[in-house]
């Protein structure tokens, strides 16, 4: 009997551990690492922050859920790990063996990079749904004292999707309060322009989305590094298409979100040779370790270089299609590898996304995510808002009855009308 063993509860490894149990039956013993007792829905933190969305509405405890599949459920954070001796250290000291480990951590969160950024500083977050709490907290406290939001994404950001969402839903709450005509936004992103997402557009988003921000009176600064914050002022450098510093904004505020860079985490950072220097595992085509050949990643944590040079840094953004894709071919290569068979599962890179923007919603599609592309796909329309509500829950069911693969497959082209994400449309 083989131990598979997975590091992190998020929307890679849950589906990777139903994913792993269906694939190798009882045969083999299946172990899911999470830091806490639930499973998150992280696309739901724009709605959590503004208060649209209680934190207990989307999560789930997965003791159960997991116990009734067979998978065994440990809820704490791993140290260090030997990957030589296949050994984890978790936080109390004690160790699991194994004899494949699925790496789908997420990230660090970089705050530290920008001095005064985050939760821990002066702006908010939404990465995680603790700080999407927090930010719903302290946005209750400026919805009493309204004035300038800043919202956007720093330096060396790759994921822009809830940037976006997260300065549409606040604009679409504030009207709703009657509050918006008290309210200056300004969105601040790292990209060369509007719509780039880190994906170097997707068809017209860059006029796309432009036109959305010039509807909700939002204006932006691109090209931007934030320099640093301090309490309700934001030091701003925009950037030349040069790269070099072109002007400096000094922006204030009452009430900020600023996405932060990512790294790898530092249990998985600190193995050697298994990451870059910015702590993202390297992989090859079959998700596998370029070192360690019983280690397998995928999701945020994986080594993904930039679609193209951007005069500030930007990142390239993994979507939750992308990352099941992953973790179907992780699923399908540790099977192979358990039979005596090579793998030859890989990934298909495609970006797909649902973006809400409170009322209504942009939907996008790039088939591969790096151009040239086969298909280059957007649409703007309500029924993407409806569409990503209809998904929440759709995808928490999915999460509670461990039926969870391929969500994408199933939901999200069914509501895009696109019939498959092998390079051809309906």
């Amino acid at each position: 009997m083989a131990h598979i063993a997975i590091i992190g509860a998020g929307l890679g490894g849950v589906p990777c551990a139903y994913g792993m149990r269906k694939r190798l039956g009882r045969a083999h013993r299946v172990t899911l690492i999470g830091s806490s007792p639930y499973f998150e829905f992280t696309p739901s933190n724009p709605w959590v922050a503004v208060g649209w969305r209680d934190q207990t509405q989307t999560r789930v405890a997965m003791r159960e859920p997991l116990a009734a599949h067979g998978i065994d459920w440990i809820e704490q954070p791993v140290r260090t790990i030997d990957a030589e001796h296949r050994v984890l250290t978790l936080n109390d000291g004690s160790t699991v063996d194994y004899d494949y480990l699925v790496i789908t951590t997420g990230p660090k969160l970089a705050f530290e990079e920008v001095p005064g950024l985050g939760p821990d500083g002066h702006t908010e977050s939404i990465c995680t749904q603790a700080h999407a709490v927090r930010a719903w907290e302290n946005y209750q406290k400026f919805l009493r004292e309204p004035g300038p939001v800043v919202i956007g994404a720093a330096a060396g950001a790759s994921c822009f999707g809830p940037a976006y969402e997260f300065a549409m839903i606040v604009d679409a709450d504030l009207r709703r309060r009657k509050l918006r005509d008290r309210v200056p936004i300004t969105f601040v992103t790292s990209e060369p322009y509007i719509g780039h997402m880190g994906l170097g557009g997707v068809g017209d988003s860059k006029g796309l989305m432009e036109a959305e921000l010039r509807q909700r009176h939002i204006k932006w600064i691109t090209n931007a590094k934030v320099s640093s914050v301090a309490e309700g002022a934001m030091s701003v450098i925009e950037h030349g298409e040069d790269g070099k510093p072109k002007q400096e904004h000094q922006l204030g505020f009452r009430f900020a979100m600023v996405l932060p860079a990512f790294k790898g985490v530092e249990a998985v950072a600190a193995v050697p040779g298994l990451c870059n220097p910015r702590g993202f595992v390297l992989i090859d085509e079959f998700q596998r370790s370029t070192k360690y050949r019983n280690i397998f990643s995928a999701g945020v944590c994986v080594a993904i270089a930039p679609v193209e040079p951007t005069p500030v840094p930007t990142g390239a953004p993994k979507t939750g299609y992308m990352i099941e894709s992953m973790v179907s071919a992780i699923c399908e290569n540790i099977a192979a590898d358990l039979e005596g068979r090579p793998a030859e599962a890989r990934a298909t890179w495609n970006a797909v996304c649902l973006a809400d923007f409170g009322d209504t919603g942009a939907a996008f599609v790039a088939l591969p995510q790096i151009p040239p592309r086969n298909v280059t796909w957007t649409k703007v329309g309500k029924w993407v808002h409806l569409g990503k509500i209809a998904f929440e829950k759709y995808f928490l069911r999915k999460v509670r009855t461990g039926s969870i693969t391929p969500v994408y497959e199933r939901y999200v082209l069914k509501v895009l009308g696109i019939t498959s994400l092998k390079g051809t449309e309906s």
